[in-house]
């Protein structure tokens, strides 16, 4: 089965921040993902809440009918939020306030004592759990310990690659799906993933899941319009 494909609607909600209105409609953005084909709506609210916000999430919930998926770091006021909340899957990230992007994975080993409690909370109250994580074997085997139903492979190094080798940009993160694999992880991937890397980066990784995809998809919907690049995403996965 392909891997799915969670649109990341945060570039749309930093538009709609840049005006202090609502419009762009962040909901009704997500609405039309989904009626175009997309399989899930992702957002990452930081503290700042620069693009998406914290109550995005609970509207969110209320509107998408396919999976939500909220990324963040764990502090005790996202956690609150997405345990209030209920959205189908948390993916955890390791960004420090104020950080412009996601950039690395988890340290799954060093940080498993602060990881495996809050992994527990989310998976108590019903959440699929996902962190974010480099494709490193040691770092995988942390994730299995966590207690984590799946990770997410930060993909930044292998778009940086895949012009000059793809074939030595896509080499760790097979490896890494394949062993993640074996020890039971559900496999999602993200990270400057777009139209001309998505298609090669999918075959090699079989077992992989899940893509959340929002700066690229965002910004070749201006050219190609939200319901034709939504779709030119799926073939890709297809």
């Amino acid at each position: 089965m392909p891997a799915r494909l969670s649109v990341n609607l945060n570039k749309v909600a930093l538009i709609r921040n840049s005006r202090g209105a609502n419009y762009p409609d962040l909901l009704q953005v997500a609405r039309d993902c989904e009626r175009f084909g997309a399989q899930g709506i992702t957002i990452h609210p930081r503290p700042d809440q620069r693009h998406a916000r914290y109550d995005d999430v609970a509207a969110l919930k209320e509107v998408v009918t396919t999976e939500l998926n909220i990324e963040g770091y764990p502090s005790e006021e996202f956690l609150q939020i997405v345990l209030a909340s209920k959205p189908d899957q948390v993916t955890l990230v390791p960004d420090e306030p104020g950080q412009l992007t996601s950039d690395h994975g988890w340290d799954t080993v060093g940080r498993a004592g602060m990881l495996t409690p809050i992994i527990e909370r989310l998976r108590a109250a019903g959440i699929r759990t996902s962190i974010f994580v480099d494709p490193d074997a040691a770092m995988l085997d942390g994730a299995r310990t966590v207690g984590t139903d799946r990770v997410e492979f930060y993909t930044g190094p292998f778009a940086k690659g895949y012009a000059s080798d793809r074939v030595a940009a896509v080499a760790p993160f097979a490896e890494a799906s394949r062993y993640a694999a074996t020890l039971g992880l559900g496999i999602n991937a993200g990270h400057d993933l777009n139209l001309n890397n998505l298609a090669f980066f999918a075959r090699q990784l079989p077992d992989l899941q899940e893509v959340s995809i929002g700066h690229a998809l965002i910004s070749d919907a201006l050219y190609y319009g939200l319901a034709n690049t939504i779709q030119l995403y799926l073939q890709r996965l297809n």
